[in-house]
């Protein structure tokens, strides 16, 4: 019931190779720490979700804000009145045009003065 294969005497029964004895202690140890780094790697994941969530109810909170403001500005607009921040805004856009084209004549001026110069 042996076979002689190469020189070399095989038992019958299984193939390839036999289980290599595995140091339990060793298996152990690389499971428990296997583990620890899972739970290390769920607590950080938490901790970045946790912190993602706050700031975007932070962001909520400061649009509800923003939302009310308009909304208080357009009821005062629907009774008849301009809202103090709306004419600041207003205000502060024409004076920038203002600017905006002094700026851009006092430009013109000068490159109007340096062509005519040869």
């Amino acid at each position: 019931v042996f076979a002689v294969v190469g020189g070399k005497v095989k038992k019958p029964g299984k193939r390839g190779r036999k289980p290599a004895k595995i140091d339990l202690k060793a298996k152990l140890e690389r499971s428990r720490q296997s583990a620890r780094e899972c739970r290390a790697r769920k607590k950080l994941r938490y901790q970045y979700l946790e912190e993602l969530v706050s700031s975007r109810e932070r962001a909520i909170c400061a649009l509800r804000e923003e939302l009310e403001m308009y909304k208080q500005w357009c009821m005062a607009m629907d009774q008849g009145k301009i809202p103090s921040e709306i004419k600041a805004l207003l205000t502060g856009e024409e004076q920038g045009k203002a600017q905006q084209n002094s700026t851009k004549l006092a430009k013109a001026g000068k490159t109007e003065a340096n062509s005519s110069n040869p």
